[in-house]
């Protein structure tokens, strides 16, 4: 059975179609590795995205907390893999002490659970490098932000 792959979209339409997925979307793949480049470690993680940065939630101890700490980089991967949206960002950690409790509730109230009593620490990813592709086609004019910067 052969399927019949959808005409690619322009650039300035995969750019809404990630903001789409950013502003609806719950969960994420999350990949880090240490900061001296050890073993990459990828977990499924609850996000909320604000219009510019993603705020993500886990122990500090975990090796990706740990390896958010200490490299302060991540890979984020939204979506199916026929149509996905890959992040790649800077993380900065941060108590639930030292957020505003609105940004506290909207992460509780998106991700259906609420991580401030439990130690676990917020972490803000800032988006360095997106992409966003679903086949073949839209390979070649994947990359819509570099360096922080949207290119459309």
């Amino acid at each position: 059975m052969t399927t019949q792959a959808a005409p690619p979209r322009s650039r300035c339409q995969r750019k809404q179609d990630a903001l789409t997925r950013l502003e609806t979307d719950v969960d994420a793949w999350v990949a880090t590795a240490g900061a001296d480049g050890g073993m990459p470690h990828l977990v499924p993680l609850s996000f909320v995205w604000d219009g510019a940065v993603l705020l993500l939630a886990t122990p500090g101890d975990s090796p990706t907390g740990r390896n958010m700490r200490t490299s302060g980089r991540v890979r984020i991967g939204i979506g199916p893999t026929r149509d996905v949206v890959l992040i790649e960002g800077t993380a900065e950690a941060f108590a639930s002490a030292d957020m505003d409790e609105d940004t506290l509730d909207a992460f509780a109230g998106k991700t259906g659970f609420d991580p401030r009593h439990s130690g676990d620490f917020y972490f803000r990813v800032r988006p360095q490098r997106v992409q966003a592709w679903r086949e073949v086609e839209e390979l070649a004019e994947r990359e819509l932000m570099r360096g922080g910067d949207w290119l459309v």
